[in-house]
């Protein structure tokens, strides 16, 4: 009873057979790997895992701990003896019911329980195995003789008259046991290689797996970030508009006050002069010329100098202020474009700039700093940080962060552009960025108009850029480092992924023409 209940222990609750690669869960329940993997695969979908046997939960994909001492004792319990009931197999004798066998003889071809294996002879040509169906394939096909030997030269079982006289006679033979147990350590060291690459192919899965679930709680925070930029632009743009059109109002409210005054002084001018205007008509209608002239002088009707203040007053109202309304309108779009750029990067107080000490004899530094281009050779003095190739390096390091800069490039000429540790050679042609294990860059070749990116190794880009600017991302806690195509539209080039060792500088190597650092170097934030 007692090993029957020890047996039922070792049954995994999902396959209700033996364990098979036994694991544990964090609870300390086990299961056969490949059970409990199905089971977390359809978990998977609702975001949730939960152990079958407690039902425990937790928010990630649990980790499989392999259970060494249940593997051994799953291994021990099969390789001592199989399980009579899973077998199939029973007893030959017991006609009137299905009792298990416990052991199979060769010779009398026959399957016994251990009842009847107490009585069955134990005469030396009464082989006993494990319980087998297959009784005939124990014996030779020609001789009808038991399997004892195994021919290593044919890789065969045979019998004795097989060694002796038949096809193998001469051959190096083994005794079936001992060529067995050769097989079983070359099959347990095959076992061990295979175990080996499956844990690191296990762990290489998790890393990966690590690695999808870091990118979605990144993009779910970038999403976040973005939408929560884009309804802040939003809100921007409606207070700017607003403002904008407050603006508006208030200048056309102010020039319609300004033409309703004037419009009703003009009102009174003009009934002033309609009075006149009939004064004149009476004076017409008279026919006493004593009364005619009697009458004082109107003046000039036509005043020059009162229609030349009416002409500065009418100018004076003026019209809508159109520049200020568009200084505004710029000034609002351009503090929105602040706030988006500092939403997004933070821009770095200290510059990028190149490093003069670095620069080979044959390439010009410019005054600021930022420019490099191919020259005759100068009279630098020759130092052990000075580089032998057309190339020169940046005084500013990156060990951590994520930075983004950008370089303006010719279309035509060869160049690369790109970042290397500070133990790069100076000298020789491993000095060259890309040509070592010590640099990264974005290369344009003169050759064939082609662009590749290089570390040790060339990889030659599909199609030919027509590009003037490059931007190059680093994410050195990522171990990434990317190129851009500022063209238009912006297009990704190629990302290459490494471990960094070494703090990292800006790299310029100038084949012809110039290469110029656009404006600074920026700090990203995710």
């Amino acid at each position: 009873m007692a090993s029957a209940d020890l047996r039922q222990e070792l049954n995994c609750s999902i396959c209700l057979n033996i364990y098979t690669d036994p694991v544990t869960l964090r609870c300390g329940h086990n299961f056969c790997r490949v059970c409990i993997d199905s089971v977390l695969d359809k978990q998977e979908r609702s975001g949730v895992y939960t152990c079958p046997e407690c039902r425990a939960e937790c928010q990630e994909r649990p980790a499989l701990q392999r259970n060494i001492t249940l593997c051994n004792i799953v291994g021990s319990l099969r390789s001592t003896r199989p399980d009579q009931e899973e077998t199939g197999i029973f007893c030959t004798y017991c006609i009137h019911s299905r009792v298990p066998a416990a052991k199979s003889c060769l010779h009398c071809e026959a399957s016994v329980c251990d009842k009847h294996l107490r009585v069955h002879s134990k005469s030396a040509e009464h082989v006993l195995s494990d319980p087998t169906t297959s009784l005939g394939n124990r014996k030779c096909s020609i001789h009808k003789e038991l399997l004892k030997y195994y021919c290593t030269e044919d890789a065969a079982c045979i019998c004795v008259s097989c060694s002796l006289a038949g096809v193998h006679r001469g051959h190096r033979v083994e005794m079936m046991n001992k060529a067995s147990e050769k097989k079983k350590e070359k099959l347990r060291n095959g076992l061990q290689k295979l175990t080996i690459k499956r844990e690191e192919t296990e762990k290489r899965v998790q890393s990966l797996q690590e690695r999808r679930k870091e990118n979605q709680k990144r993009a779910a925070d970038v999403t976040e970030r973005v939408t929560v930029l884009f309804r802040d632009i939003r809100r921007q743009l409606e207070d700017l508009e607003k403002r904008v059109l407050s603006e508006i109002s208030r200048q056309e409210e102010s020039v319609s006050l300004s033409v309703s005054d004037l419009i009703q002084q003009l009102e009174i001018k003009k009934d002033e002069l309609s009075r006149k205007m009939r004064h004149i008509e009476e004076l017409f209608n008279m026919s006493d010329p004593v009364t005619v002239l009697q009458e004082p002088d109107t003046g000039d009707l036509c005043d020059t100098e009162d229609r030349e203040r009416h002409d500065d007053q009418v100018h004076g109202v003026g019209d809508l202020d159109v520049g200020l309304i568009s200084g505004k309108l710029h000034t609002g779009l351009s503090d929105i474009i602040t706030g988006i750029n500092i939403g997004i990067y933070v821009q770095e107080a200290t510059d990028i700039l190149l490093d003069v000490n670095t620069a080979a004899n044959n390439l010009h530094v410019s005054g600021d700093r930022k420019t490099a281009s191919w020259s005759p050779k100068q009279n630098c003095p020759e130092t052990p940080t000075r580089f032998q190739c057309y190339q020169v390096i940046s005084t500013r390091r990156f060990s951590s962060g994520r930075h983004y800069w950008e370089v303006d490039v010719s279309k035509s000429g060869e160049w690369r552009v790109g970042m290397c540790y500070p133990s790069i050679d100076r000298r020789g042609d491993q000095s060259y960025i890309g040509d070592n294990n010590k640099s990264w860059c974005l290369c344009r070749s003169c050759y064939n108009n082609q662009y590749s990116v290089i570390h040790e190794k060339w990889i030659w880009l599909p199609d030919i850029i027509p590009c003037d600017r490059v931007r190059i991302y680093l994410d050195y806690e990522a171990g990434q480092m990317s190129f851009y195509s500022l063209c238009d539209p912006i297009r990704h080039l190629h990302t290459v992924t490494a471990t960094f060792t070494e703090p990292l500088h800006a790299a310029l190597w100038v084949g012809g023409g110039c290469i110029k650092i656009s404006g600074g170097v920026r700090k990203w934030e995710k």
